[in-house]
């Protein structure tokens, strides 16, 4: 209240902004992405991180992979076993928290946590996504 005993408007909350797109790619450069389907065959949780579970894909090139997923809050790692995911199999090898990821695996998020992006049906690991 004010002084005069009227109460002062308090302003609306402002809707927070859409997100900003990148740059639309080409599709040269959409192709560059080798997005394989991968069957994760082995999943545990990571050693030195509270939200990321470390799993074992069969993309189909041989031997399985290695995969760090930030995941953790949205699914058990018993529960992963035999899911049939869209994995980025070309990107570079990288450490989190001490622990080589060789690609990433797919997943939506909304305020509810992650979904991972998987297929209707069981198809052949290492499937191009197109």
């Amino acid at each position: 209240m004010s002084e005069e005993g009227k109460s002062i408007p308090v302003p609306a909350p402002t809707p927070a902004p859409a997100p900003v797109l990148p740059l639309p790619l080409t599709i040269e450069e959409f192709q560059r992405l080798a997005l394989r389907v991968g069957i994760i065959t082995a999943a545990q949780d990571h050693p030195n991180a509270d939200r990321l579970l470390v799993l074992t894909v069969d993309v189909g090139d041989g031997a399985p992979r290695q995969v760090v997923a930030g995941i953790k809050g949205s699914y058990q790692a018993a529960d992963l076993i035999g899911k049939h995911v869209v994995v980025v199999a070309n990107l570079k090898p990288a450490k989190l928290r001490g622990v080589e990821s060789q690609g990433m695996v797919l997943a939506a998020s909304d305020t509810t946590g992650m979904v991972l992006v998987s297929l209707e049906r069981p198809i052949a690991p290492g499937s191009t996504v197109k």
